[in-house]
């Protein structure tokens, strides 16, 4: 249900969604599960949240839907998360707070910047946006900050949150590499693919009056993308 959620609800509601409900959920997680958890649920749970991020990538890349796009990569960060608070040890709670903050800034600028699209193209189909680098050649800085901190590009706050649930994960089960080491590749693949889709290429000829990028957005974009510089240069600020 999630994923339609995402799609059907109006800008601010994906947003709010993305950013803070979804961390409210991880927050449950962290402070419900007891530390004493039984191997008979931890293995499951954490095989199926495993597989989910395998799953929603391979989603992700056949996707031609923006904000379906969005919700699901959104799904599978969630993945990791939910497999790092079953683990309970210091080093993954403390990843999975880092992945939490991290993907509520990016999330949420994403959706910001597909509603943008949406709003001067009035379609959410990737192909239909192609080209928004001539017409708002501004944006597309944006966008590529928001691809890059999706797929965890050194040496984002995404990145430091990953590395600490992989290694969790790996020294819980080496089996896990597996699966969490392709996500991560499935998840460069289709934020790329994302991006060039959206921004390069040949405008359509619905695209040509496409009017720039209004202080309220640019506004909208330096509120999240500074944060995710911030956190950056100093993750020590979530603590």
């Amino acid at each position: 249900w999630l994923p339609k959620a995402h799609v059907e609800a109006p800008i601010a509601g994906s947003m709010v969604l993305a950013a803070v409900l979804l961390k409210l959920g991880g927050y449950g997680i962290i402070r419900m599960t007891p530390t004493n958890i039984s191997t008979t649920l931890i293995y499951p749970t954490i095989a199926m949240a495993t597989w989910g991020i395998i799953m929603t990538g391979l989603t992700c890349l056949r996707k031609t839907d923006l904000k379906a796009l969005i919700a699901y990569s959104s799904v599978g960060h969630m993945g990791l998360v939910a497999s790092a608070t079953l683990i309970q040890t210091p080093w993954s709670t403390s990843g999975a707070v880092i992945l939490m903050v991290a993907h509520g800034l990016t999330s949420s600028m994403l959706f910001c910047l597909a509603n943008m699209l949406y709003e001067r193209t009035s379609t959410r189909m990737l192909i239909a946006m192609r080209g928004m680098q001539k017409a708002m050649p501004l944006m597309t800085s944006y966008w590529l900050i928001a691809s890059l901190t999706n797929l965890a590009l050194p040496p984002t706050i995404n990145l430091i949150g990953e590395i600490q649930i992989m290694t969790t994960l790996f020294n819980w089960s080496p089996l896990t590499i597996m699966m969490t080491a392709t996500g991560a590749a499935i998840t460069a693949i289709y934020s790329l693919q994302m991006f060039m889709t959206s921004q390069q290429g040949h405008l359509t000829k619905d695209s040509k009056e496409v009017y720039p990028a209004q202080t309220r957005e640019l506004l909208i974009m330096i509120l999240h993308a500074l944060p995710i510089l911030l956190l950056t240069l100093d993750s020590e600020l979530i603590n």
